[in-house]
């Protein structure tokens, strides 16, 4: 009977890596660089000799291990192959088959990041107690993944939840990162909210302290719990675009809950002030109920998650 499981978060800088037990209690956490050169041919050896030496120390043996499961960067379907992770110089791969031939045989599950990061949410975070969630990060981009019956959802090729590319504006000019134009990441992402910001600093002599000093998400939001009113109307724009994109995806799937995280999740409860509003007036009257939480995992959503993925 296998008594452990290991939990594995790529990132483009460092790779995360978790031990788990069958509960869900973290034994010990570590990173190793990410060596992306080469098309990032040393990630998944570098992974394996990880976990290998960490079972060595532990004294563990694979017999006592249940599998190891990823979360990467890129869409990833469900035999285990990604479809290309820009970030870390993979193009198509059978991430599952490669990585169980360096570990001996040990099971391997793969997914989506934040697909996988939605898992953990569900499983010990923000989500708990819920099996209906879709978990929104704001970060530099907008992530999303979506669960329902305990399950993720990645679609056909792994590219289900990628809620940041949701179109919610006609009238953009520039285009994001993805290539399209008016993606939901431009407007409630960290940079999003910092654009926003910027435009109506540009378009406004109102006076604010957002004039005093380097513009961010951060910076954004305290200005709105101190009152300001320039940031108050940043705040409604973001609130206004992110509430209904919620809404359009609470119709989809009808989530019981949603949980959110990221660095813009730090600023606290006075979203939910903001994304409501929008959420409310425009959800299908059968989603109103919806919930909304924040995410409690932070950066270890990644290994949570990965780590349920081989815990049935």
């Amino acid at each position: 009977m296998a008594n452990y499981v290991f939990g594995v978060d790529v990132g483009g800088t460092t790779v995360k890596l978790g031990l788990f037990n069958l509960n869900g209690n973290v034994l010990d956490k570590w990173e190793i660089p990410t060596r992306t050169e080469n098309g990032g041919c040393n990630i998944l050896p570098d992974i394996a000799d990880s976990i290998k030496n960490k079972m060595f120390e532990k004294s563990i043996v694979k017999e006592d291990v249940a599998g190891v499961g990823v979360g990467a960067p890129g869409p990833v379907d469900s035999e285990g192959v990604i479809h290309k992770a820009v970030n870390l110089g993979w193009s198509e791969m059978n991430l599952k088959k490669e990585l169980t031939a360096l570990l001996d045989n040990m099971r391997v599950e793969g997914g989506n990041d934040a697909n996988v990061a939605a898992l953990g949410e569900m499983w010990k975070g923000g989500g708990q107690g819920h099996k209906d969630l879709v978990a929104v990060t704001l970060g530099t981009g907008v992530g999303g993944g979506i669960i329902i019956n305990g399950k993720v959802v990645a679609g056909s090729n792994g590219s289900g939840g990628e809620i940041g590319h949701i179109h919610v504006e006609d009238a953009e000019e520039k285009a994001c990162n993805c290539g399209n134009y008016g993606c939901l990441e431009q407007y409630a992402s960290a940079t999003g909210i910092t654009r926003l910001a910027n435009r109506k600093l540009q378009d406004s002599e109102q006076d604010s302290m957002l004039r005093q000093g380097e513009v961010s998400a951060k910076t954004v939001f305290d200005a709105v719990k101190a009152g300001d009113a320039l940031a108050i109307e940043v705040a409604e724009q973001f609130g206004e675009y992110l509430g209904k994109a919620l809404a359009v995806i609470a119709g989809v799937v009808n989530p019981e809950i949603f949980v959110i995280g990221g660095g813009v999740s730090k600023a606290g409860e006075v979203l939910f002030d903001y994304i409501r509003p929008a959420f409310e007036k425009t959800v299908f009257h059968g989603c109103k109920d919806t919930q909304f939480a924040l995410a409690t995992l932070g950066n270890d959503a990644g290994i949570y998650g990965a780590a349920k993925m081989v815990i049935d």
